[in-house]
């Protein structure tokens, strides 16, 4: 890691506490050091993103083929993309999505913020309900599903004049339909 630039205010800061508050000056530069090198003016740390060669690779992993004709080709493929609309493997956004169903949240998504997120999850770009409802699924018993069901349908439902939203309550009822079959 990189040695931040820390200016002559930090550095005055950081003999004053070490002096009055018997801190290691080491210990704080190297804090200082970090929160350089982590600041993020919209207070949220920044992951960059994956590229589209890597997101490429994830989706060719996932499916078992060296690249696109092999994926192509993949029965599994096919099978699991079935019902899709047609998919233009030269965008993007299809890779982003393919990558999104099949392997996980990409890491410049993980806990968003804003409209259609619970729980750092998009609900409209990622099916993850036992994320969403904030539960573990090998120890959830079927009155935790209920219950955050529950707690999140009072919030979305449509019935609710402050903060009812058809759409996402649409969302969060599949999403609660696709884990309480299980049980």
């Amino acid at each position: 890691m990189a040695t931040a630039v820390i200016n002559q205010q930090v550095q005055d800061e950081i003999a004053r506490l070490s002096q009055s508050q018997n801190v290691d000056a080491n210990v704080l530069e190297q804090f200082a050091n970090f929160v350089i090198q982590n600041y993020n003016p919209k207070n949220k740390r920044s992951t960059p993103e994956l590229s589209i060669t890597a997101i490429k690779q994830a989706v060719y992993h996932h499916f078992k083929v060296k690249n696109t004709q092999e994926l192509k080709k993949s029965g599994l493929f096919r099978m699991s993309t079935d019902g899709m609309d047609t998919l233009d493997f030269r965008l993007a956004s299809t890779w982003k999505m393919l990558y999104r169903k099949f392997v996980g949240v990409l890491p410049n998504e993980k806990n968003q913020e804003g409209y259609g997120c619970i729980n750092g999850i998009n609900i409209f770009n990622y099916f993850k309900p036992w994320r969403v409802f904030g539960l573990n699924p090998k120890i959830a018993t079927k009155e935790d599903i209920k219950k955050a069901y529950y707690n999140l349908a009072k919030i979305y439902h449509p019935d609710n004049p402050t903060t009812g939203d058809r759409k996402i309550f649409e969302q969060i009822d599949i999403m609660y339909q696709s884990i309480i079959e299980v049980f």
